[in-house]
């Protein structure tokens, strides 16, 4: 049985035990551990574009549907809060695997492995709607503290290995790219972690009332966090960074009290001058000099940066002869060397344009629902912001949605959304960004509801 999330609060605020399943219970409480270590390790693992450790999500997702199954069982009731975004996913989901089995993809492995993945986020999207949806606010709190610990311990070792030299992965794994930053081998990628991260950190601190003992620690956890993103070197991740502020400025101006406008707007700018300071004293000198020709992207003599826009020109024309259901999920890199209109002996396996390169595999049909979802998704993150704001839980909800803004931003120059680790983070931020919370206070007549919701 389904119902709405409002729904089936009403039914249990005077019956608790009819919401255990739903909120609570063991395998709840696993599950939610389970599902936040695994979005930790999938970026050690090199982004999680090895077979091993995107199949091994794949399996993360599936064992944690059997901890939430197992508690719906136990108490007789499935309970599923369900969201607008679902029915376009699903559709989506119909539309790619139609694709493969009627043999519209150029390549059927690749076309494979895509549907593998893209089932994945999609299910952990699901997951992390059911085990957040009405988790009690120490829990928010727990995630958004194991976040911000993790952005910290990530950047860290990220700024250490960028400091002793190589281009070693772990001090380990050699790179041919020279690009690699972190435990990724691009390091527009490890920006496209962060873009997620920090939004959560910071929410969780203007969030939070009164004096925690954590903050201090807290605080410097996230500027170094943003000492890292700069010192990646990310043109796009500073960009999209530089939008994820601009979006708090207006929502702290907008929805926030004058008092505590101007106090958080001083705060966050010692946080930033901080991050840069930092930066300045670390920086052996290449990443400040790339990030300076930010505003010189169109006439720089980079190759890559002037070709991203030829590969997405590129692009429109396979789409001219495939307008309607596309060459199919994961078939760029096959199909784009027919079309490639420029020299290179470089392989192109993506767009580096998040947005040509569905349009492209997924045609006419998949990006009305593409564009659909992103509809529903803003509509769903922004609404009623001003209430939103006067919980902590609305704040990191807050937080997350203005995450994924970030990386939808970065995905015009690049392709995070193809890096297993970050979708699936991407995956949970949306879930979380967009679920209806509540919180169960005061009881009703628990039957009469129930009876109802039935």
């Amino acid at each position: 049985m389904t119902t709405s999330f409002a729904t089936m609060t009403e039914a249990c605020r005077e019956r608790p035990d009819e919401i255990s399943a739903f909120t609570g219970g063991v395998s709840i409480a696993v599950a939610r551990r389970l599902l936040i270590a695994g979005l930790m390790v999938a970026p050690l693992a090199l982004g999680a574009v090895v077979a091993w450790a995107w199949a091994g999500l794949a399996f993360l997702a599936a064992a944690l549907l059997i901890l939430w199954g197992m508690e719906q069982v136990k108490h007789r009731r499935v309970r599923i809060v369900w969201s607008p975004l679902y029915g376009i996913l699903m559709l989506l989901a119909f539309g790619a695997a139609v694709q493969f089995y009627a043999g519209l993809n150029s390549d059927r492995i690749a076309a494979r492995e895509a549907l593998i993945k893209i089932a994945t986020d999609f299910l952990l999207f699901f997951l992390a709607a059911q085990l957040f949806s009405n988790a009690p606010k120490s829990v928010w709190r727990g995630v958004v503290a194991a976040v911000t610990v993790f952005a910290f311990a990530l950047s860290l070792l990220a700024i250490l290995q960028n400091l002793s030299g190589g281009s070693r992965i772990f001090w380990v794994f050699e790179t041919s790219t020279g690009f690699s930053f972190g435990p990724y081998v691009n390091r527009n990628h490890f920006a496209g972690l962060m873009e997620m991260l920090l939004p959560l950190g910071i929410a969780g601190l203007l969030g939070r009332r009164g004096r925690s003992p954590f903050r201090g620690f807290l605080v410097f956890g996230l500027v170094v966090a943003v000492a890292s993103l700069l010192l990646s070197g990310s043109r796009g991740g500073t960009i999209a960074f530089l939008v994820e502020m601009l979006i708090w400025g207006v929502l702290l101006v907008a929805f926030s009290a004058r008092g505590r406008t101007r106090a958080v707007g001083a705060s966050v700018a010692v946080g930033l001058a901080s991050s840069a300071a930092l930066f300045f004293v670390i920086d052996p000198g290449q990443a400040s000099q790339r990030l300076a020709t930010i505003a010189a992207i169109p006439t720089q003599p980079e190759a890559a940066l002037a070709d991203r826009g030829i590969v997405s020109r590129d692009a429109l024309r396979i789409y001219a002869e495939h307008p309607w259901t596309g060459i199919g999920l994961g078939s760029f890199a096959v199909v784009y060397p027919r079309y490639q209109s420029f020299p290179s002996d470089k392989l192109w396996e993506h767009a580096h344009n998040d947005y040509a390169e569905a349009l492209v595999e997924t045609g006419t049909v998949g990006a009305a629902l593409i564009v659909a979802a992103l509809a529903s998704f803003y509509y769903l993150a922004f609404a009623r912001v001003r209430e939103r704001l006067e919980r902590e839980i609305g704040w990191i909800q807050m937080g997350a949605a203005i995450g994924c803004c970030g990386l939808l931003v970065h995905s015009l120059v690049d392709f995070n959304l193809h890096i297993p680790a970050n979708a699936a983070w991407f995956a949970v931020s949306a879930a979380i960004a967009t679920t209806t919370t509540d919180s169960l206070m005061k009881p009703v007549a628990a039957s009469r509801v129930l009876s109802r919701a039935n």
